[in-house]
């Protein structure tokens, strides 16, 4: 098995230390709030609508049973906001009456779609004590917010496979160790995405990203990657000029050439990017902008050498395969659905608990997974056993969820992003609830729809590209989008805006209907809607309305 590092425990250690020092400087009134900021965003730290957010750096979403661990302490002893600022944000809740999901919470970790880990309710004056915890097992906020390369992503199985020939991570570990503090790309135009995804499966939702490697595998070995560029999921509502957009194959490359590509890419990007309007500054815009044949063109100029025609290749979901799976080796592995991304202690569904007495249990391998879920990897019988009772005790044992269900994901949007609109993690499950009624109805629990949900049109959820996508415009109202596809390689369209509730089920209602009635053998939501033309498909991300 390939054998990693992260960064230098000692650097780690030294980066907590100095952090401590300006916090110190910053709370005393010694270091301005202005000069502050951006030594805060460096270690992972926003500030949002009622506390300080902390998100954690995890490399391809691999971590310990001792990192695991630390997290758990984290969420149970520091996310907690002061009371002033909980009974001003449980005030605001009662006063509008408009919030559909449950009432303000803390205590808990969030599983976000780059593989990271997020905390939100962390009051500032703790923050040095939590950055000296999560030294001790190597762990970081480095390079998980500002202008800079945000965290690598990687297919969830990486790790899991018994051949370390179609193991990613080397290839993964590599980028970062190479991007995270390359000097030349402290400050680029924009933050900037990496991922690797290895066919059928397209679980990193490759298209979504900067730039991304799409692993091709011959006789159970990787050979090279195709290389797409310039994906985004980003826009803003009132201005056409931003858009979402898919990336595109524009070539392939040697395992050995990986990293010279992406610096090469990650060159023309911070020598071409716009400068000046940070709306429009992320690579999608670059390469519309200069053309795609110029950017390769561009490209090949900076590598001293073009990139081989792309290989045949092909993605079948974007999902993640739920349940326990044994390997060749006799290991066992669990994937274990996490909606929302959110792990908490609630109604006697203790995932919080659960997991950290696994940890506790098991020294195991943990991988979060892009679509916010967890896998707990390679375990003995023995230990599956022994994992198995501890979710059972804790009531997360898995169980029966419908397709659509196991399919979505939610940002955290309100009540703590302070760019949300409306509500996505804490609203998305109880909207869910409602579809799932209809679509029994009709015989369709068990058909797998990808369903997305964001609180404004960021994309951090990657609504774009689902069969069925929200985006929030207001508490309680949401712009519809249909027509994506189920491999994650297709735009989707606007379908409604500014409905309510009643009116999301009332427009879903009747072509769900016609989805069970009309479709054709093994054909998909998102593929229906287009068939029948309930939406128009979008060739190219400009064209894109809201």
């Amino acid at each position: 098995m390939y054998q990693y590092t992260a960064f230098d425990s000692e650097f780690v250690k030294a980066r907590a230390a100095q952090y401590r020092d300006q916090l110190t400087r910053n709370l005393a009134g010694k270091l301005a709030d202005d000069d502050f900021r951006p030594l805060r965003l460096q270690n992972g730290w926003y500030v949002q609508r009622y506390a300080p957010m902390l998100r954690v750096a995890v490399p391809y979403g691999e971590l310990n049973s001792a990192q695991l661990r630390v997290l758990a302490t984290i969420a149970r002893d520091y996310d907690r906001p002061a009371p002033e600022l909980l009974a001003e944000a449980q005030a605001k809740q009662h006063e509008n009456g408009t919030t559909p999901g449950p009432r303000l919470s803390a205590g808990y970790g969030h599983f976000t779609t780059r593989q990271n880990v997020q905390f939100n309710w962390i009051p500032l004056e703790k923050s040095a004590d939590v950055m000296d915890l999560l030294a001790t097992v190597n762990l970081h906020g480095i390079q998980t917010s500002g202008n800079c390369i945000r965290n690598t992503t990687s297919d969830e199985r990486a790790g899991i496979a018994v051949d370390e020939d179609v193991d990613p991570r080397p290839y993964a570990e590599l980028i970062r160790q190479w991007s995270t503090l390359h000097p030349e790309f402290a400050f680029l135009p924009r933050k900037f995405k990496i991922a690797i995804a290895i066919p059928p499966y397209n679980d990193s939702d490759i298209f979504s990203q900067d730039l991304g490697f799409i692993a091709i595998v011959e006789k159970n070995r990787i050979i090279g990657y195709n290389v797409i560029v310039g994906g985004g999921m980003g826009t803003t509502f009132g201005m056409p000029e931003t858009y979402p957009r898919l990336a595109e194959v524009i070539g392939f490359c040697t395992p050995e050439q990986i990293v010279d590509v992406a610096e090469k890419v990650l060159l023309v990007q911070r020598d071409n990017g716009n400068r000046q309007n940070r709306k429009l500054s992320r690579l999608k815009y670059t390469i519309d902008r200069l053309g795609i044949d110029a950017f390769k063109a561009e490209l090949h100029k900076y590598l001293g050498y073009e990139l081989q025609e792309p290989k045949p290749f092909a993605f079948t979901r974007n999902g993640d395969r739920l349940g326990w799976k044994k390997g060749a080796d006799s290991k066992w592995s669990l994937s274990l659905f996490v909606e929302g991304g959110r792990v908490a202690d609630k109604n006697g569904f203790n995932l919080k608990s659960a997991l950290r007495e696994t940890a506790q249990n098991i020294n195991g391998q943990f991988i979060l997974t892009g679509n916010q879920n967890l896998v707990i990897a390679n375990v003995s019988a023995d230990e599956k056993k022994k994992i198995s009772e501890i979710l059972k005790k804790n009531g997360v044992l898995p169980g029966e969820i419908s397709g659509l269900r196991q399919n979505s994901i939610a940002c955290v949007a309100l009540n703590t992003c302070g760019l949300a609109f409306a509500e996505a993690e804490r609203y998305l499950p109880s909207l869910i609830s409602k579809i799932e009624s209809i679509l029994d109805q009709h015989g369709l629990f068990k058909e797998e729809i990808v369903i997305r949900m964001t609180g404004c049109p960021n994309g951090c959820g990657r609504p774009y590209l689902a069969e069925i996508g929200f985006v929030g415009k207001s508490e309680g109202h949401y712009n519809l989008y249909l027509g994506g596809n189920f491999n994650g390689t297709r735009l989707n369209t606007l379908y409604k805006e500014t409905l309510t509730e009643d009116e999301i089920l009332a427009e879903l209602s009747p072509i769900v209907a016609d989805y069970a009635q009309s479709r054709s053998d093994g054909e998909k939501f998102g593929d229906f809607v287009i068939r029948k033309q309930y939406v128009k498909e979008i060739l190219k991300g400009s064209d894109f309305r809201h």
